[in-house]
């Protein structure tokens, strides 16, 4: 159970370093907005259900 704590965290953490690479770019390229939101959306969803996910796993370790 620990090794998949492990993977979720450090999927968590990469996924974070993206998304606080990405989004500051995006907002700041005229035009980009338009274009990579969903992407953006997207990828918050995904991090707010990883949260959430390693948290459950968490609860059982």
């Amino acid at each position: 159970m620990s090794l998949i704590i492990q993977i979720l965290v450090s999927f968590l953490v990469l996924l974070s370093f993206i998304l606080v690479l990405n989004v500051p770019v995006s907002l700041a390229t005229p035009g980009a907005w338009e274009t990579s939101k969903d992407n953006i959306y997207n990828l918050a969803k995904f991090w707010g259900t990883l949260v959430l996910l390693t948290g459950f796993a968490q609860g059982f370790a």
